[in-house]
């Protein structure tokens, strides 16, 4: 016996006693037994992970302890974070062999419990250890003995056997298998969901499994024989007694229809019987999983003709089918159908997801697919439906409108709502029914969202004539009913929105006055709790303010001492409730947002920004107040406000600081809420640009922070990118003293490029963010180079020089950089010309960038990435011919 399992032998802790203590009602004797498992794990982790195991394995003991055990064994080989998994999996790996041999059979022991509960959690521990082992060339025979239990004649280890072959398909990624494995696996997960399958669990695990199964699965859709089985099999459990198998198989379809969506042109019309079959006459849950493949359709082919209308890409790389295209004329009555299947209730529950909304959801998916082609099959239910005395017609006949307003063209749609907004509005005060007016609101914010501002074509649906009476309607409907008014806040939040670009003449500026008290007036009702009804109040308030114009300016002003008072008066409340103190934080959070966006649109305007100014003490105040509650999503906003009043302030900003910096370093030190250190990062920048070399003092503090931050693996990826150009507004703003950052900051950067330049990107989200990184970098060069500009020592920079060069070049050779990081990056080139000028002329003539790169952007159509290798071109033939 192994020296770690006699350990635990002699360790005196009853482990299935601590494990139902864990469990208990009395929190002192949780805490007890949470504070033992903890100190066990921590003094022997060998044995107590065996014990776990063992627990879980033994038929003797209770069915709650044998689940826990479970659970916590499952938690120890996995986490959320990236940091935490990977040392986790580092532990895992470093045990020793025989304690691992051990668990793992204890685990596969437990595949043929009688007690279902501790089969799952089973099977979910073998696939996190197969997903830790398996990629290391490890546990080779467990695919093998999981094979093997499939012909056994128990159906309650098939169940548990084709469920962990589900798991292991979710954990482990289809490149660390191999191909013959992968046949084997489908082969018996497609066997388990057959309908000559008696036993219905076992069909259930199966179909489950196959789910996970199917990105494994690439080789055997390209055969098709093979293709047809699956897809014979996966149709006829469509088609099962059972209601979770029939749920299962359309969950199939769904997947299958955007992980093959060029393999299904054979299928469509069987698919189409079964779904429309589903949609009209089975449970919920089947007719929304139907409902659901319609949907991912509609995905698919709306981002195929996206990328075939982007400028570079003519073609892409899967045709279009336009599968939904010659569905049209019985996939759109079906859709219909659905509108008329709403419940009373609706309204009100924020999660809600029916079978009307469903359909709506996919009727606008079609339209955004189909455009124009939807609108003659979706108006004659409208105008049949619209004015019936049952209220769930009219609001059907609402509900398709408003669906189908994405997506069809301007020219189309302007005839038919220059007809209906009259009647919306009419129906948003009068109807009845609460239902009908809340889709009323809905849809007339979809008109405003889609069809109107300065950047459409066709005659303005809004005009001086119409927008008096819309506002009227609009701030009454404010009033109703909270889901009504809600859905009317958001009308106008569109409103507003088409006015952003309109320059001075806003139609909205007479109503100015009345549009702000109305609002001001919901975030104070009773009510406003219910249907995130304040949320959208202030969220309006703030699209109002971006879109007012000078003229509205005094009346913007006269917000900023309202909006401080409310925010001084939550910090006043004295002891609150859990429950209090979340609806306050969430509030506080709201009101620094509003000022932030009052901040940025009077410190953007000559006529206010002095006077607004006068307020700024008070402000900081505040927001310093706000910083003490500790609460992550208040801190985002204040620190946002924080940066636009620097912004503002400019310089004078320096005042406070000495007070700020603290709470500065505190978001910077923020890993666990990453997006409050992204923010922060952020704000270093707007200092940055205020203050200029006034940010000197707090450098160092900064600095150490920004490097800590890069160096460590427990921050977010996301944050990195912002961090490095972080570095360039640093060096633009005190230019030579970032001099003694240069040993620290340019490996950092030399390493980034490096990686970021040689990253193969397979999938989008990855280029994306390698594509982030780059221009963080590049931004950090950028701003290092000009900082450094006509200063003694930009010769500092010269050993630098030949690594930016490198870094140009690999990245045009590369071939893989979006617009955005090519713009930066010519610009750099530019930037390293213009301030090292002779001293750099030879290395840039031998680079390939500064020849084909630079040609290639003289030449693009994109006017920025033009202006910006103008710009270069001469720096560089003055520092060649210099």
């Amino acid at each position: 016996m192994n020296r770690g399992v006699v350990l635990l032998v002699n360790m005196s802790l009853d482990v299935t006693q601590v494990l139902l203590s864990a469990q208990s009602a009395d929190g002192a004797t949780r805490k007890l037994a949470e504070e033992s498992l903890k100190q066990f794990q921590e003094q022997n982790l060998p044995g107590f992970l065996f014990s776990l195991s063992s627990e879980l394995a033994n038929e003797e003991k209770p069915e709650e302890s044998r689940r826990l055990a479970g659970l916590i064994l499952k938690n120890a080989l996995d986490a959320k974070e990236q940091h935490r998994k990977s040392e986790l999996f580092q532990r895992w790996l470093a045990l020793d062999a025989n304690v691992k041999a051990q668990i793992k059979a204890l685990l596969l022991q437990t595949l043929s419990s009688p007690v279902a509960t501790a089969r799952s959690t089973s099977s979910q521990v073998i696939a996190k250890v197969a997903g830790i082992e398996i990629p290391q060339k490890q546990w080779p025979e467990l695919i093998g003995s999981l094979l093997s239990n499939i012909h056994q004649v128990q159906p309650n280890v098939k169940q548990a056997t084709l469920e962990t072959l589900g798991y292991l398909c979710e954990e482990v990624s289809p490149e660390a298998v191999d191909q013959d494995q992968v046949n084997k696996i489908l082969t018996a997960v497609v066997q388990g969901m057959n309908a000559s399958e008696g036993n219905s669990d076992v069909r259930l695990a199966a179909t489950r499994a196959l789910y996970n199964a199917l990105g494994f699965a690439q080789v055997n859709f390209s055969n098709d024989m093979e293709r047809d089985y699956i897809m014979r099999v996966v149709c006829e459990a469509t088609q099962s007694p059972e209601v979770k198998i029939r749920q299962a198989a359309f969950e199939c379809l769904v997947a299958i229809s955007s992980t093959y969506y060029d393999k299904l042109a054979t299928y469509m019309q069987d698919i189409f019987n079964i779904t429309a079959k589903a949609v009209r006459g089975d449970e919920e849950s089947v007719a929304l999983q139907a409902i659901e493949f319609w949907s991912s359709i509609c995905d698919e082919e709306i981002d195929i003709l996206d990328e075939y209308s982007s400028e570079f890409t003519a073609d892409s790389d899967v045709p279009c089918y336009y599968f939904i295209k010659q569905a049209l004329p019985a996939l759109v009555p079906m859709l219909l159908e659905t509108l008329l299947k709403q419940e009373e209730d609706q309204d009100l529950d924020e999660g809600a997801w029916n079978l009307a909304m469903a359909g709506g959801t996919c009727l606008g998916l079609v339209a955004r697919t189909v455009g124009d082609d939807i609108v003659p099959l979706v108006m004659p239910f409208v105008e049949e439906n619209i004015t019936k005395p049952d209220w769930r017609h009219r609001e059907a006949a609402t509900y398709a409108f408003g669906s189908i307003l994405e997506g069809p063209s301007a020219d189309k749609l302007a005839p038919l709502i220059n007809v209906a907004l009259n009647f919306m509005l009419s129906a948003l005060v009068n109807d009845p029914s609460n239902h009908v007016k809340d889709t009323t609101a809905w849809t007339l914010g979809r008109i405003f969202e889609f069809l109107h501002g300065s950047a459409l074509e066709t005659a303005p649906i809004i005009t001086s004539e119409n927008c008096q009476q819309i506002l009227t309607v609009l701030l009454q409907s404010m009033k109703d009913v909270p889901n009504v008014a809600e859905k009317a806040c958001g009308a106008l939040y569109f409103l507003a929105q088409g006015y952003v670009d309109a320059g001075s003449a806003s139609p909205l500026a007479p109503f100015f006055q009345d549009i702000v008290q109305s609002l001001l007036f919901v975030t104070h009702r009773e009510d406003a709790g219910e249907s995130r009804l304040r949320t959208a109040a202030y969220e309006t308030l703030n699209e109002v303010v971006r879109c007012s114009i000078e003229e509205t300016g005094p009346i913007v002003m006269q917000l900023v001492p309202v909006i401080m008072m409310e925010l001084h008066q939550t910090l006043e409340a004295g002891k609150l409730s859990t429950d209090e103190r979340e609806k306050r934080s969430e509030l506080q959070g709201l009101l620094c947002g509003c000022l932030q966006v009052i901040i940025q649109k009077l410190g953007g305007m000559e006529s206010t920004k002095y006077s607004f100014l006068q307020y700024a003490d008070q402000m900081m105040e505040l927001f310093l107040r706000v910083f003490a509650c500790r609460n992550a999503t208040v801190h985002e906003e204040a620190m946002l406000a924080i940066g636009a009043l620097a912004y503002a302030a400019g310089p004078n900003f320096s005042k406070y600081m000495a007070q700020f910096y603290q709470y500065l370093e505190m978001g910077l030190q923020n890993f666990e809420e990453y997006q409050v250190c992204a923010i922060t990062v952020g704000v270093v920048g707007d200092l940055c640009r205020a203050l200029e070399d006034k940010i000197l003092p707090f450098c160092d503090g900064i600095m150490t922070q920004l490097l800590k931050d890069l160096s460590s693996n427990q921050l977010h990826r996301s944050v990195k990118p912002p961090i490095f150009s972080c570095f360039g507004d640093i060096a633009l703003a005190i230019g030579e003293n970032f001099e003694k950052y240069l040993i620290y900051a340019m490996p950092m950067l030399q390493s980034a490029a490096d990686l970021s330049a040689h990253a193969a990107s397979a999938d989008d989200e990855l280029l994306d963010y390698t594509n982030q990184l780059r221009n963080g970098i590049l931004e950090a060069y950028s701003g290092i180079l000009q900082g450094f500009k006509s200063s003694p020592k930009t010769q500092l920079l010269m050993p630098y020089a030949p690594h930016i060069l490198h870094f140009l070049d690999a990245l045009y050779n590369g071939k893989d950089m979006d617009d955005t990081v090519m713009k930066t990056a010519i610009g750099v080139l530019g930037d390293l010309a213009d301030t090292l000028g002779v001293h750099a002329g030879p290395s840039i003539s031998q680079s390939i960038s500064s020849k084909k790169f630079l040609e290639e952007c003289l030449a693009s159509d994109d006017p920025l990435i033009k202006e910006s290798a103008d710009w270069a071109r001469i720096a560089i033939s003055r520092a060649v011919s210099g």
